[in-house]
């Protein structure tokens, strides 16, 4: 039988790297106290630094310097647009639809000084030519309109938020730009455009560019560290054909890609673009260009009357401009597509929301026989009485502030000349010459809503159809 001893109690071992531990801990505290101590030594407000609760908000300011709470206003954006002396008279009306005297900032660049006998209008924004590039005949115009964004910064730098760049024949809304920049934090880096609508056009340069002529919006701390870093992308890109491009390219070098904002629009197509402006995205119209490269928007008019009358509409309502609305009489099996502020389409039959939300092709491709053409689905020209539409035009406005609501007329411009579409049940629409819409004076917010739904309220047959636009109903579905 064995008895088992106990084993003789031992004091516990302290491992190695316990010893380690709680010398290095030992050493890092005496050092603390030592360098706290000693008033000459920088060291501690390197290793230490005294961390108040305002030291990151002070941090993120210096990295951040336009910190302000109000919400983004017309007068924390900054334009710049570029032109030449040679074409600026013949476009200065697509300016001047848009600018504000006294309200809007930015800068006109030319290159060369305009005539100086000529008095510069208040109309037009104030002029600047580069001293960088003036009289140097080997500098492209692409490098001369990128410099742009660096002559303007240099000028305009106190309060803005976004710096603008645009070609003369350019048309902005304004109050649908700030609702769009608005959406972003312009303490980020935010370099907002939108592509072309050719195929060969994004092919040729990049789907991810955004384009010039639609305008390129850049926040105040990218285009900070653009013109920082222009010079460097001017050497690296000057073989590039467009300003836009060049400016693609150093975004790409900074890290900052593209953020697509439907609104807009390089309008790289020719002829008739109708058939898109009656079905416009849902998002608010932001801007056109290249309106001297079609049709122009209106019948019977010329381009810078088309422009006048548009804006006419843009004054009533500019979140309502060109927004879609779809609604149905059903007696008569007549379906409307709304495109507000400019035109009112009815067809003789009943067609489905998401095939009037496509556009008809109306418009021809930018550069002749590029396939694919678009960047957008389209609806081919028809004969068939039951798919052709009846147009009606923008014509009038009224904002009766009284029953807070706003009266736009629209018009039949030309007759169809086709026979009345035979289906079960449906009615010509020949006789209508007019319609009036009637539509909430209350802004749209396009971003994360639904689109508006509208009833056909009244037909008449003295030729005057009215239509009432109104939020959808919870549940309700158009058709």
């Amino acid at each position: 039988m064995f008895t088992q001893i106990p084993k003789k109690s031992t004091p516990p071992r302290i491992r190695k790297p316990t010893i380690i531990i709680f010398s290095s801990l030992s050493i890092i505290l005496i050092l603390i106290l030592i360098f706290s101590t000693n008033p000459c030594s920088q060291t501690t407000q390197i290793l230490f630094p005294n961390f108040t609760p305002n030291y990151f908000k002070n941090t993120y300011n210096i990295l951040y310097p336009n910190q302000e709470t109000t919400p983004t206003n017309i007068s924390h954006i900054v334009f710049s647009i570029a032109s030449i002396v040679k074409t600026w008279h013949a476009r200065k009306h697509y300016v001047e639809s848009w600018w504000r005297p006294n309200e809007t900032r930015g800068f006109l660049f030319l290159d060369q000084a305009p005539n100086q006998h000529l008095s510069w209008p208040p109309t037009s924004p104030r002029v600047l030519v580069s001293n960088e590039t003036m009289g140097q005949k080997d500098v492209s115009r692409a490098i001369r309109i990128a410099r742009g964004i660096k002559e303007t910064f240099k000028m305009e730098n106190t309060s803005v938020r976004w710096y603008v760049m645009a070609d003369d024949d350019t048309v902005f809304f304004l109050e649908n730009l700030v609702e769009v920049l608005k959406k972003y934090d312009h303490n980020g880096y935010y370099y907002v455009g939108m592509n072309s609508e050719s195929v060969i056009s994004n092919n040729l340069f990049s789907f991810e560019m955004g384009f010039g002529g639609a305008g390129i919006a850049f926040s105040y701390p990218l285009a900070s560290i653009l013109v920082k870093n222009l010079d460097v992308c001017l050497k690296r890109y000057r073989g590039s054909y467009g300003s836009d491009q060049i400016l693609h390219s150093c975004m790409a070098d900074l890290g900052v890609s593209l953020t697509h904002a439907k609104g807009f629009h390089q309008i790289d197509l020719r002829g008739d673009i109708s058939g898109l402006l009656s079905a416009h995205p849902q998002a608010p119209l932001v801007s056109l260009h290249h309106l001297d490269s079609v049709e122009p928007l209106f019948p019977a008019m010329d381009r810078p009357q088309s422009l006048t009358h548009l804006m006419t509409s843009a004054k009533a309502d500019q979140s309502r401009l060109f927004q879609q609305s779809i609604c149905y009489n059903h007696p008569t099996n007549w379906s409307f597509s709304l495109s507000w502020g400019y035109s009112v389409q009815i067809y003789e039959k009943t067609i489905a929301p998401s095939l009037l939300q496509v556009p008809i092709q109306t418009f021809r491709e930018w550069l002749p026989g590029a396939r694919p053409a678009f960047m957008l689905k389209t609806r081919g020209p028809s004969k068939d009485p039951c798919e052709v539409p009846h147009y009606f035009y923008f014509d009038s406005v009224e904002d009766s502030g009284r029953w807070q609501q706003v009266v736009t007329t629209y018009v039949r411009r030309f007759p169809r000349r086709l026979p009345h579409c035979v289906v079960n049940g449906t009615h010509s629409a020949d006789y209508v010459e007019k319609i009036i819409v009637i539509s909430p004076v209350t802004r749209l917010q396009t971003e994360g809503s639904r689109r508006e739904c509208c009833d056909v309220v009244h037909v008449e047959k003295e030729n005057v159809t009215t239509i009432k636009i109104r939020p959808c109903m919870k549940y309700e579905m158009i058709g």
